[in-house]
């Protein structure tokens, strides 16, 4: 995209785009939670139901996303959506990916109430026993988390906000400080443990984005972290 193209559009613009692309999306994210919630259908938020919540989400933040950087004059790339030095990346993301559920499920979890915490409970309920099932949750963990949740709130949310800044840095850093704050909210944490547990990962994907300026080892990362906890999960606590 070439700087004439880029100044085409005002920082006004940018911003009401921004906002707009911002609230549709995270009612998109949260639709096929309150469907499936309310409506039990199919048994509700459990088995193959995780993975259309997965799909859903997927491909209406990937059409949404697509609009608002049609209407910007950009492109994924601008988002971090590029993939080169594709192996540095995936290993980045596969270390801290692995190194965050090592420090989950061998020392926080096990010291900090095992299956009776609120999170192991949840998850609990969202598995139906079935290999369908199983792997339908890991769809839901690694497309609506690792991938979706990563160009929506890490790529898309930094990069498109940080520009409205006339300084670089304060835009990146207030953007990536936004993102963080707005992405841990969407989570809904009550207690200093849930805080902790989703503002470390959180802020570990946003410094992967950030160093990187790609999407490729936060979305690695997001993705395995999110499997290896289901499935450890399952191994562990489910029956």
């Amino acid at each position: 995209m070439t700087k004439k193209n880029q100044k085409t559009i005002s920082k006004t613009k940018t911003i009401l785009i921004f906002i707009f692309t911002i609230i549709i999306g995270y009612a998109l994210f949260i639709i096929p939670d309150i469907f499936f919630g309310v409506t039990k259908i199919n048994g509700g938020k459990i088995g193959i139901n995780l993975f259309y919540i997965a799909i859903f989400q997927f491909f209406t933040i990937i059409a949404l996303l697509s609009a608002s950087l049609k209407i910007l004059k950009k492109d994924f790339s601008y988002i971090g959506l590029r993939f080169v030095n594709i192996k540095k990346d995936i290993l980045l993301g596969l270390i801290f990916g692995l190194l965050w559920t090592i420090l989950q499920f061998v020392l926080i979890i096990p010291n900090t109430g095992g299956i009776n915490r609120t999170d192991i409970n949840g998850m609990l309920g969202m598995y139906d026993g079935s290999l369908i099932g199983t792997i339908s949750f890991i769809a839901l963990g690694v497309i609506g988390g690792g991938i979706t949740e990563e160009l929506f709130n890490r790529g898309y949310f930094i990069n498109v906000l940080k520009d409205v800044f006339k300084n670089p840095k304060t835009g990146l850093w207030f953007s990536a400080i936004s993102s963080i704050i707005i992405f841990s909210f969407g989570h809904m944490p009550v207690t200093a443990l849930d805080w902790f547990d989703i503002l470390i990962p959180t802020i570990m994907y946003t410094l992967l984005f950030i160093t990187t300026t790609r999407l490729t080892a936060p979305i690695i990362a997001h993705g395995i972290y999110n499997m290896t906890a289901i499935l450890l999960t399952y191994w562990l606590y489910y029956n």
